[in-house]
């Protein structure tokens, strides 16, 4: 039986009086990507700097892989990005990996194979010899991430690694990740649904410094009924719902945004709902966009009536 790699025991954490984190219980395993949402000011930066070892939580227990964060059994095996990470002006990209790799115990050789290695995962070779002012936004946070996997770690934290970027660098930091994935359990925090939705198989919801703990799993595979997320061009709603509501097996059609049909259906009365969807669309001539297996994330976490 395999252990969990964090776990979480009544943690709080209080600044100046004002509880960020309030008595946040959780345990996660090693596997898919697991993302970190809520809003501005719900404790998900300082969340993930408990667990990075920067600050130390005002009461109540934390261990990944058995060990308390920062504790010199975790070198090498869990790595951190924060949000606003810099690098040195000063030094090109090679010295300031070969610097980080130093800091784990790599000698000088192993810490330069290393450093080419990081940058081969993110496809930067070319900028080895550059320095971070000739870097654009979208390279230099790659390069970030770089530094986030050398030695290989079995846990990353990224908070908001693609904050600012443009559409083709989030492309890039996505197949980064879920590349790596096979081997490392990332931590991804993240305004960003989309790319969550797209990147993770669990959750977790803060709001107001509390865990909501009915989103750690959104995973709706095992459940019976299941949802088909439709993307219409413009048309008729009303006519759209009754409709698709008459199709054998519907449960419920909710449209919660303009041309925006969530369908939910029972799996045994209907295995191919998508079919009798596409046929229903065919037969009335209208335009679709999209058709998606499940809840969009959004509707997931914030829309779970």
């Amino acid at each position: 039986m395999r252990s969990p790699i964090i776990q979480c025991q009544q943690l709080n954490h209080v600044y100046s009086g004002k509880v960020a984190l309030h008595n946040i219980n959780f345990e996660l395993d090693a596997g898919e990507p697991i993302g970190l949402v809520g809003p501005n000011g719900a404790g998900k930066t300082t969340l993930l700097s408990i667990l990075s070892g920067f600050l130390r939580p005002t009461s109540g227990t934390v261990r990944l892989f058995g060990h308390p964060p920062g504790a010199t059994q975790l070198i090498g095996k869990v790595s951190a990005l924060p949000q606003d990470a810099r690098l040195d002006p000063s030094f090109t990209i090679a010295e300031q990996l070969v610097f980080y790799a130093r800091l784990q115990g790599l000698t000088k050789q192993q810490a330069t194979l290393e450093a080419g290695r990081v940058l081969e995962n993110v496809s930067l070779q070319e900028a080895t010899h550059e320095k971070p002012g000739a870097l654009s936004h979208g390279m230099a946070k790659r390069v970030a991430i770089a530094q986030a996997l050398i030695g290989k770690p079995e846990l990353i934290l990224l908070d908001e690694p693609t904050a600012g970027l443009d559409p083709v660098s989030i492309r890039t930091v996505r197949a980064i990740i879920a590349e790596q994935s096979s081997a490392t359990t990332f931590i991804i925090s993240s305004h960003d649904l989309t790319e969550l939705d797209r990147l993770c198989q669990q959750i977790l919801l803060l709001e107001k410094g509390i865990l909501q703990p009915e989103t750690i799993s959104i995973n709706e595979q095992q459940a019976a009924t299941r949802f088909i997320t439709l993307q219409m061009e413009t048309c008729p709603a009303q006519e759209v719902m009754a409709k698709l509501q008459a199709i054998e097996g519907v449960l419920q059609v909710i449209n919660p945004q303009k041309n925006e049909f969530i369908v939910a259906y029972n799996l045994d009365l209907q295995p191919n709902m998508d079919l009798q969807l596409m046929q229903c669309i065919n037969i009335n001539h209208w335009q679709y966009r999209q058709l998606s297996r499940g809840k969009t994330l959004e509707e997931k976490l914030f829309f779970r009536g």
